[in-house]
């Protein structure tokens, strides 16, 4: 349900579409380990004597080492930021889960010989650890937090990705898969198409975040058909608005 005089279903018909190339965020995209994250920052919180709730109102979708060079600066740097990340898949594996339909689509990706990635604000120890305990594929190219400057809002991040996979021109059309408002705005930024996934957030935060598409989960993203060296992917379910807000 939406604003007054306004709602949101999952019933658009399925619509296909053609990309060269996929770039995927990690956290609340291919996978959910929200309730470990929830359990990190706890830790972390008292550690550093600030109020997990806190951390948590602004930490998702960003680099780890943007929220402490705000909260706690003196721990804002590399090698605390991947030693503590480094622990959250050893200590909390089964607090993790995949997100509907990612295994699914990264295993046909690859079975096309899609080019992909993943772009993440987690540090590489987090990424390849949280990849490792559930045993999901390992892309090629992995675009980290250590790997930008700026962590997203800022389109780095994508455009690396789109560079790292040889698909930077304007010609390219990459799909960005994310769950984030500040990831959905660097996909936008970089270019690139991106479908934004409810699974984090609101809806009303996914669309005010401007995505080409809104749905639920991986489940009503599918590769179909491969088209002249590129990839054909059928969009089920996304989210139709009715109505206009009072």
């Amino acid at each position: 349900m939406g604003s007054a005089g306004q709602t949101f279903e999952y019933s658009a018909p399925p619509q296909q579409v053609t990309f060269d190339g996929f770039l995927f965020d990690m956290d609340g995209t291919i996978i959910d380990s929200t309730a470990a994250v929830e359990k990190h920052w706890e830790a972390v919180g008292n550690e550093i004597g600030v109020s997990h709730q806190v951390i948590l109102q602004t930490s998702h979708g960003r680099r780890s080492i943007d929220i402490l060079r705000i909260l706690c600066p003196e721990k804002a740097t590399w090698e605390y930021v991947q030693h503590m990340e480094g622990l959250l898949p050893l200590n909390h594996a089964s607090s993790a889960v995949e997100i509907p339909g990612a295994r699914s689509l990264l295993t046909h990706l690859i079975s096309l010989s899609a080019p992909w990635a993943i772009v993440t604000s987690g540090s590489i120890p987090l990424v390849t650890g949280w990849l490792k305990v559930l045993n999901l594929p390992t892309p090629e190219h992995l675009i980290t937090a250590e790997s930008v400057t700026s962590g997203k809002p800022d389109p780095a991040c994508y455009r690396m990705g789109r560079e790292r996979l040889g698909l930077a021109g304007e010609e390219k059309r990459l799909l960005v898969l994310e769950d984030a408002p500040a990831g959905i705005k660097a996909g936008k930024k970089a270019g690139c198409v991106v479908v934004g996934l409810v699974t984090s957030h609101s809806v009303e935060e996914v669309c005010a975040a401007g995505p080409d598409y809104v749905v639920r989960d991986l489940e009503s993203v599918r590769a179909v058909a491969t088209e002249g060296g590129r990839v054909v992917v059928e969009i089920r379910d996304a989210l139709v608005v009715k109505g206009v807000p009072a």
